[in-house]
């Protein structure tokens, strides 16, 4: 049984920043093979869409939406991936999921909700 604990979202004035974290984790504490990890966002009547994405080397990947803005990194030693929000907007506003594929299947985050006043 893998785990993915996000952490991180909240509520920020627009132009503000917020760091997401995603930790991946086997209930029985075994090591896990991560590939790719991720992070996505989905608004209330919309598809779930990528936000940005790092693959096990390090090579990422942005939505437009977000490039210049975002910044994903991850710590393998931690198992964790991070999502580094800056100059956010309010059409930020969403809730954000973490994804991480380990040993060739996916594996999804509850949510955490990230909320931009204007």
């Amino acid at each position: 049984q893998v785990q993915l604990v996000e952490s991180g979202g909240g509520l920020v004035q627009a132009g503000g920043s917020l760091r997401l974290s995603c930790a991946a984790s086997a209930a029985s504490g075994s090591s896990l093979s991560i590939n790719a990890m991720g992070w996505f966002r989905q608004a209330p009547g919309k598809q779930r869409e990528l936000v940005a994405a790092i693959s096990s080397g390090g090579s990422t990947d942005y939505a437009d939406s977000v490039k210049g803005r975002f910044t994903i990194s991850r710590d393998n030693a931690k198992n964790t991936v991070y999502l580094q929000m800056n100059s956010l907007k309010p059409e930020d506003t969403t809730v954000y999921y973490c994804k991480a594929i380990i040993s060739g299947i996916g594996y999804w985050g509850q949510g955490t909700q990230v909320t931009v006043s204007s």
